[in-house]
């Protein structure tokens, strides 16, 4: 198949591929950047020898600068933790797209207070500050995927979905190295280290503002009533006629779903908890999409992006100018990988066997760095340059990375934004994101004393969790890949297993949709549902 090659559930004219829904998904991603951004820097830019004599860590024993650096770092995954929660109320009462702008202007003060710090104030206005923007991070890593999922045409939504992780890669590509650069071509002084801070309002400030550009949720639109607007922002989305015929059967099966919820989980704010809470198969549902966060996490990667000095040191890398450069190639390969990911794979190799493959591939490199450090022992014999055996565990490690970003990267939250029902998705979402931010600030706060304490235990923990994720994988988690929202119920039914539902409830929705029939280039086709039909254009009259 080609590089933008489609599968898609029904025949889908080409004006649904269009910029705008490309653009509504890549302003709504530019969350994802300053988050990316943020693991990426912060633990590079506290390394700096001018934020160090800035704020005393140079005085310092190691044990209290582990305690400081992981209190700066964790303050911001605390705030987002929170800040997800907080995403429920904003995006189910106030829609998806004024969530987003809330959270962008958030963002905003929080990351502007951090610049007030200096020696005579003290680390308090970027402990609060990080607080304040990981408020709105928070907030917007549970409305960003919905909106993006919402938007969606089928065929392309593990790719749209995935802006969301390229975002994430794109500003991590930048935390990363801004600091090898602020390193090599600035003074050591203030500035030095006040530049990485202040360029977080660069993605935060223009997500705010590209809001203004992009339109409600049809799908939000719909759940509230506000049937005019949504038939008119998924015109524009889909640059097709209000009265097309892929129009007319996208807002059947809306509203298809939208009665069989309202009798089944009711409306109101409340409506979700309940019909989420007293259905154990949505409960089985909600813990599945969050363990996939425990797993992710459980492979290392944030304790990798929040303390790279720290990781690349333990494999025997010296000096802070040879520490951030080995950093900003991690990020290199983690940008071009999620690019590959996101154009060739996610949505033709799908979700599950991309995670398996990962978790395997993964783990074993992992293994690989935790024995070199057993037996090479790095850090008890330091040299000016890598050893051969470094050298190879450096190979491994970056092996890992290309195992790991394809895979556990991002798939957690194309899954995620994908297997709730409308109803309930603004609930479960939040309770996803904050799973996720829960076991981010475990890993950001406890990985200095991790390393002191285990060592090369850390990798070999690790690795064995992603080898372990395995089985959990392949058993639980069926393939959402090119599934409509609308059929996400039908995936987990009681009638079909993990392992082989996505193969049967995509032959139900192509027989459904008559793949076997129709004019794709005109996009007139006959979809078997002529009442439903019919009562959609009277709407739309």
């Amino acid at each position: 198949m080609g590089i933008l090659a489609k599968v898609e559930d029904r025949p889908t004219p080409q004006n649904v591929y269009n910029w705008r829904v490309y653009f509504s998904s890549a302003v709504a991603a530019f969350a994802a950047v300053t988050i990316g951004y943020d693991s990426a820097f912060i633990g590079g830019t506290i390394a700096l020898p001018s934020f160090r004599r800035e704020f005393g860590l140079d005085k310092m024993a190691q044990t209290e600068v582990n305690f400081l650096s992981a209190n700066i770092v964790s303050t911001y995954q605390a705030g987002c933790f929170f800040g997800a929660l907080m995403g429920y109320p904003i995006g189910q009462l106030y829609g998806r797209k004024k969530g987003l702008m809330f959270a962008g202007l958030i963002f905003v003060i929080g990351a502007a207070m951090m610049l007030g710090a200096d020696s005579a104030r003290g680390l308090g206005l970027i402990y609060g500050g990080r607080v304040i923007a990981g408020l709105g991070i928070g907030c917007a890593s549970n409305l960003t995927p919905i909106y993006i999922a919402e938007l969606s045409p089928p065929a392309i939504r593990g790719r749209l979905v995935g802006l969301y992780e390229l975002g994430w890669q794109i500003g991590g590509l930048v935390g990363f190295w801004i600091n090898y650069g602020v390193n090599q071509g600035m003074p050591s002084d203030r500035t030095q280290w006040l530049v990485p801070f202040a360029v977080q309002l660069i993605p935060g400030g223009l997500m705010a503002v590209g809001c203004f550009f992009i339109r409600e949720s049809p799908r939000w639109l719909f759940s509230k009533g506000k049937r005019e607007e949504a038939l008119q922002n998924l015109s524009w989305v889909r640059n097709l006629p209000i009265d097309h015929e892929y129009l007319i059967e996208e807002v059947a099966a809306m509203d298809r779903q939208h009665e069989e919820q309202l009798a089944t989980v009711g409306d109101g704010f409340w409506a979700p908890f309940k019909a989420v809470f007293g259905n154990p198969q949505l409960i089985k549902r909600l813990l599945l999409g969050g363990s996939l966060f425990i797993w992710q996490n459980g492979s290392g990667i944030n304790a990798i992006n929040y303390y790279s000095p720290t990781v690349f040191r333990s494999i025997g890398v010296v000096g802070t100018s040879a520490g951030l450069l080995t950093t900003g190639i991690f990020g290199v390969i983690k940008t071009v990988i999620t690019l590959v990911w996101l154009l060739v794979l996610v949505d033709n190799a799908g979700r599950k066997m991309m995670l398996l493959i990962g978790s395997l591939g993964g783990g074993l490199c992992m293994y690989a760095v935790g024995a070199y450090i057993a037996i090479a022992k790095p850090a008890e014999n330091p040299t000016t340059k890598l050893s051969s055996g470094g050298i190879v565990a450096m190979f491994f490690f970056y092996l890992w990375t290309a195992f790991y970003t394809p895979s556990w990267n991002g798939t957690p939250w194309v899954i995620n934004a994908e297997i709730f029902d409308q109803h309930v998705r603004t609930l479960t979402q939040a309770s996803c994101a904050a799973n996720n931010w829960f076991w981010n600030f475990m890993i950001s706060r406890f990985t200095p004393q991790m390393f002191a304490a285990m060592g090369y235990g850390v990798y070999l923990l690790f690795a064995s969790l992603m080898l372990l994720s395995m089985p959990y994988v392949y058993f639980l988690v069926p393939e959402t890949k090119g599934v409509p929202l609308e059929d996400m119920d039908r995936l987990f039914g009681k009638d079909v297993k993990p392992w082989n539902a996505h193969a049967i409830v995509m032959a139900e929705v192509r027989a459904r949709n008559g793949m076997d029939g129709g004019d794709i280039e005109t996009g007139r086709f006959d979809s078997g549902d002529e009442d439903v039909k019919g009562d959609v254009r009277v709407e739309n009259k």
